[in-house]
């Protein structure tokens, strides 16, 4: 199993908000930054561009769940310096083929979502099978609000079981499923809304002192969970 990888997603709407808090999860010892689609709506690639100064060897994820226009995205993020680019797993196979090869040509990784995809796996193994290189097993902000207790606990086995690429679950998770999720088959372990970011406000959920206490035990427990599973 490859070692497990931590990421934190700045769902922030502000520059300044998001490196902050990024200075603080590089500190505790996360490995990847995640421009999240609200720091990605507020700031677009001048977002990106600023994680990328500030932080010039971390892997940068462009949460841009994209629909249409793949190749353009994922050019135009990787060129601000992005490493890693989500595109929807329900879009069209043209798009995600196009994602892909933008992936390809401008050295960028590409994240498959599931979500809202009727069958799951099937979604899973289609978006492999189109050359993406991960795939995010991701319960959405209002299904949690609709469907009372909805979590990527819901769909990983089965999704695991689907694709050999490395798998991400997102959303609806709380504190105490991220060091379980290695062992499970999804290494990328995610921490973001609601965890240490604000769901409902974009901001982060703590103080920078408790944040970053939080932030650091989550590595601990997840890195040496891995260590446990391998």
């Amino acid at each position: 199993m490859p070692a497990p990888i931590v990421q934190i997603s700045l769902d922030l709407t502000s520059i300044p908000e998001a490196i902050h808090t990024a200075e603080i999860a590089v500190r505790a010892g996360v490995d990847w930054l995640e421009a999240g689609t609200p720091l990605i709506l507020a700031e677009g690639l001048h977002g990106v561009r600023a994680l990328r100064a500030r932080f010039p060897d971390h892997p940068i994820v462009a949460d841009l769940k994209t629909m249409d226009g793949g190749y353009l995205e994922v050019e135009m993020m990787a060129k601000a310096g992005a490493t890693h680019c989500v595109v929807m797993g329900v879009a069209h196979p043209a798009t995600i083929s196009a994602c892909v090869q933008a992936g390809r040509d401008f050295g960028v990784k590409i994240m498959g979502d599931v979500l809202a995809a009727a069958d799951k796996p099937a979604c899973a193994r289609r978006l492999q099978d189109l050359g993406c290189d991960y795939i995010i097993v991701h319960t959405g902000f209002d299904e949690r609000r609709e469907v009372l207790d909805a979590t990527p606990w819901d769909d990983l086995p089965a999704v695991v079981a689907a694709v050999d690429v490395p798998v991400q679950a997102v959303g609806g998770l709380r504190l105490e499923d991220l060091d379980r999720l290695p062992a499970a088959g999804a290494p990328l372990v995610v921490v973001g809304a609601p965890l240490v970011i604000d769901a409902n406000a974009f901001r982060a959920a703590s103080a920078d002192e408790a944040l970053e206490t939080v932030l650091r035990d989550i590595v601990r427990r997840v890195k040496g969970a891995g260590r446990q599973a391998g």
